[in-house]
């Protein structure tokens, strides 16, 4: 299983020198040699490479993504079209070559060599180099004379000072590493010597004096030694020395003999097998299900909060066009009192005089006072007439507003209802949540609302699941996450015995409860579909929400009619309980 989600901003555990150490050696024993049989880029960080032994054929993922610079074997690519240049040179050069080589360049240096020759056996004819370096990751490919011949990234004189990296060029490899060297030979008396020269923290210390060295090595150093990392070297008992020296050798044997342990940690991953976790049964799959879920959860992230920001920014805008039409048809109720007022000038007007700018008359149903407005330039009968002018610019105006608040006020809970799946997604779990989300941006760019950018992220082959849970009774109840869903459900997956449910006037999931022909939802089924009804819905913060159930045959489509937008009749009302709802939903997580 992999490693807890992070949270969003949090970084993600990065492939450390151990780590690659023990990639590299499962990738000598079980994949070298190899003919290399396709090239695939995945994207503008992740390159696949198809390898077929004797064994079998499987994909190499070969990534320089900034936070999971990686090497691993990894899942077959999405079958899409690959519209990458870098991956077509890669191909024009190395198809059909074999892998000869899996090497790290340099001692503790996370730069790795992949050599390609006509066979094993023969002199490398092409060479992959992965810089494994955060933020600053590269991948280049150079021919035997080391001139390189394309890269992931160029680098030239202006965005560096100490290298540049571009094609005709010759590589070279990144300075080297500042720190000492570990070795196995190196005595404890002049170990701590060199850790303790500068009074500070032992894993702060142990970062700047030795290559190789990551925080999660010195994780591990402190979980084998017992000790707390943040420890200052000078209040270091002689025992405690030892127990860090003991952990510290135990380290340089485990990468010296190979004898890796691939561990799933609360934090992350380990390879030394140090502290509690889950096994697992190689370090290539640890690597690969650990990045792809963090990956996928960092996009995940991103994607719903990008899709938050924009939602927000329409229904505000809406909100506004919404409350300029309701003000103009607030202005528009004068047109019956324009009339009126009219009707009464021409009844009375014997009381007109020249000159009046305004006119009490008495009313004719009331006998109220009504204080009439006048333009003194103009006669009674004028006047009268520029009322009743008035009177229907106002009524045609109400006539031409009304169907404009109307559209907005749909466009509006249309938007409510994509906004509320949204708030239902929360942490990303699985890679349904992905998918679920993947197709609430493609419904909103179906709809015209996003542009389909360059960048799409690439929709997988499966269709997103509705949520499912089980009544008191034992009757399935089926919640729609998205509006693909919704309408999925109410129209395709719906029997003629299921009953369907919906928060009343308020955005919300469609929520079907599952029945044979001949069964009889009892009472306390009916109260539990409206719960979840009223948790699944825009009203979830409420302490009751009006839940409406009918047969799905009553439930309609209007033509025209956005995603998950319906019309119902002969339904009846129940009060669904959020609280209660969610109680239901913790349970079954």
């Amino acid at each position: 299983s992999p490693a807890p989600p992070l949270a969003f901003g949090e970084f993600m555990q990065a492939a450390d020198f151990t780590t690659i150490k023990a990639i590299c050696q499962e990738l000598q024993r079980n994949w070298i040699p190899a003919r290399l049989e396709q090239v695939y880029q995945r994207d503008r960080h992740t390159l696949s490479l198809a390898l077929r032994t004797l064994q079998g054929r499987d994909w190499l993922t070969l990534a320089w993504h900034p936070q999971a610079a990686r090497l691993c074997m990894d899942q077959p690519p999405p079958r899409t079209p690959d519209t990458f240049t870098l991956s077509d040179q890669l191909r024009h050069q190395l198809n059909g070559l074999a892998l000869i080589a899996v090497e790290t360049l340099a001692p503790w240096e996370r730069v790795l060599d992949l050599q390609f020759a006509q066979r094993p056996g023969d002199p490398p004819l092409w060479h992959i180099y992965l810089e494994i370096m955060g933020k600053y990751s590269n991948l280049i490919l150079t021919d035997s004379n080391q001139q390189i011949v394309t890269t992931a990234h160029q680098v030239n004189e202006k965005q560096s000072s100490v290298r540049t990296i571009q094609t005709g060029q010759p590589y070279t490899p990144p300075p080297p590493l500042l720190g000492s060297i570990p070795s196995l030979s190196e005595p404890l008396e002049r170990w701590q010597e060199r850790v303790s020269l500068i009074p500070g923290q032992w894993s702060k210390q142990l970062l700047k004096t030795y290559r190789g060295v990551s925080p999660q090595v010195i994780q591990s150093l402190a979980q084998f030694a017992q000790l707390d990392p943040t420890q200052e070297v000078q209040t270091f008992s002689p025992e405690q020395w030892q127990q860090l020296f003991t952990a510290w050798q135990a380290w340089l044997n485990i990468l010296d003999s190979g004898q890796f342990t691939p561990l799933v940690t609360a934090k992350g991953y380990s390879v030394l097998g140090w502290g509690d976790g889950q096994s697992e049964k190689s370090v290539q799959t640890l690597v690969s299900r650990y990045y792809r879920r963090q990956l996928a959860q960092q996009d995940y992230q991103q994607l719903r909060h990008q899709l938050q920001q924009k939602l927000n920014g329409w229904l505000k805008k809406l909100q506004t066009k919404a409350q300029t039409f309701r003000d103009r048809l607030s202005q528009s109720t004068e047109a019956d009192l324009k009339r009126q007022q009219g009707d009464l000038l021409m009844t009375y007007l014997h009381q007109w005089q020249p000159g009046m700018t305004t006119i009490t008359l008495e009313d004719l149903t009331t006998g109220q006072p009504v204080t009439i407005p006048l333009n003194p330039e103009k006669n009674a009968v004028q006047n009268a007439q520029l009322l009743y002018k008035q009177h229907q610019k106002l009524k045609r105006a109400r006539h031409a507003v009304t169907p404009l608040l109307d559209s907005v006020e749909a466009e509006i809970f249309y938007l409510e209802q994509v906004e509320d799946t949204l708030g239902q997604l929360g942490q990303y779990q699985t890679p349904d949540d992905g998918q679920t989300l993947t197709e609430i941006r493609d419904e909103l760019i179906q709809q015209g609302y996003l542009d389909a950018g360059k960048d799409r992220q690439k929709v997988t082959d499966h269709e997103s699941q509705p949520h499912r849970y089980q009544t008191p009774s034992g009757f399935e109840l089926w919640v729609g996450r998205n509006n693909r869903q919704n309408d999925h459900l109410t129209f395709r997956v719906a029997g003629d015995y299921d009953l369907w449910f919906h928060s009343q006037e308020i955005p919300g999931s469609h929520i079907l409860l599952r029945l044979e022909p001949g069964a009889v939802a009892e009472e306390v089924d009916l109260q539990f579909a409206a719960d979840l009804a009223a948790y699944y819905s825009r009203g979830r913060e409420s302490n009751q929400v009006p839940v409406v159930y009918t047969q799905p045959k009553y439930v309609y489509k209007p033509k025209g009619a956005k995603p998950g937008m319906v019309i119902y009749k002969q339904e009846t009302v129940l009060w669904g309980s959020p609280k209660q709802g969610a109680v239901v939903v913790r349970g079954s997580e």
